[in-house]
């Protein structure tokens, strides 16, 4: 999403040469989604993976819209998003992700986020067509509800999940994470690194500018700065500890949460990217872990 989307200005350079050393490094899961850029995001990473498609599980979203995304890239404050699960928009949506990732398939077909205007039953019953007409091989969700999931496997199996998850934002372990594992459906932690502020690279005194869309997030004002950048200090104990980089402490947790759990970092450099791949490498004791289980929630919400 950063290559193109939320925040700020990315290196188009950079951001090719990254998809490509992951290439190198053996990663085989790439995400994107249609609204990043809007629409931009896919065509990169359609150009990125041009030669490289059967070595790749390629994974798109839709289901947002944006009503006027020219203003995103100059004011985030001035951003709006819409749902639209409806079939007419699922099946179209397909087709246009199809031609700009240059493929004629998808892996991971994820709704982006449930309509309430819409019966998930007929939003996945969209997904479900697209499968049988060869252009989908597996359907997941984003964001959704225990009851929303159960719904919804009931019309198709769905193959993963895809919700926020780190060791700052732990809704999901209560009650979507176990359902995932009783039912063996995936996990996609997004922003397993707390939209960059487990990296250990912000302090309480971080400005983000206005087309940063974590400029107007409650946990990165001023004020809950002061308290969060205590979790981040803990986390920097240990990595220091362990002689590895907070992010890779970060992901690490994540990572043991479970088999179906793969996280997805997003780094639009390739010196991130080599540092989150070391995460996974990183044995975290029991004793590290409950540290970690212990760290307090931060101070403001998600969005």
């Amino acid at each position: 999403m950063g290559m193109t989307w939320g925040y700020g200005k990315a290196d188009r350079a950079e951001s090719l040469a990254t998809i490509h050393r992951a290439l190198d490094l053996g990663v085989t899961l790439f995400d994107t989604a249609d609204i990043y850029g809007p629409f931009l995001n896919e065509e990169l990473v359609g150009e990125a993976l041009a030669g490289h498609r059967q070595e790749v599980v390629l994974a798109t979203k839709c289901g947002l819209q944006v009503p006027d995304a020219s203003v995103f890239h100059h004011d985030a404050s001035k951003f709006s998003l819409t749902r639209n699960g409806s079939p007419e928009h699922i099946l179209k949506s397909c087709d246009d992700s199809l031609r700009r990732l240059r493929t004629d398939y998808i892996d991971l077909y994820q709704l982006h986020r449930v309509d309430p205007q819409v019966p998930i039953e007929e939003t996945v019953g969209a997904f479900a067509s697209l499968v049988k007409a060869g252009k989908v091989r597996h359907i997941g969700l984003s964001e959704c509800t225990v009851d929303e999931l159960s719904r919804a496997h009931q019309v198709y199996p769905i193959t993963t999940v895809q919700s926020e998850l780190s060791l700052w934002t732990r809704d999901v372990l209560s009650e979507v994470l176990p359902f995932c594992q009783q039912h063996e459906i995936g996990f996609l932690p997004f922003s397993p690194l707390g939209r960059g502020f487990l990296t250990g690279h912000f302090d309480q005194a971080s400005n983000f500018k206005k087309e940063d869309f974590r400029s107007l997030l409650p946990r990165f004002q001023p004020e809950a700065l002061k308290t969060n950048v205590r979790i981040v200090e803990a986390v920097k104990d240990l990595a220091k500890r362990k002689e590895a980089a907070p992010a890779q402490i970060a992901l690490a947790w994540v990572l043991a949460l479970g088999e179906n759990v793969v996280p997805i970092p997003g780094a639009s450099k390739r010196n991130h990217l080599e540092e989150n791949l070391g995460g996974a490498h990183i044995q975290l004791t029991k004793e590290e872990l409950l540290s970690l289980n212990e760290l307090p929630a931060p101070m403001g919400g998600r969005y």
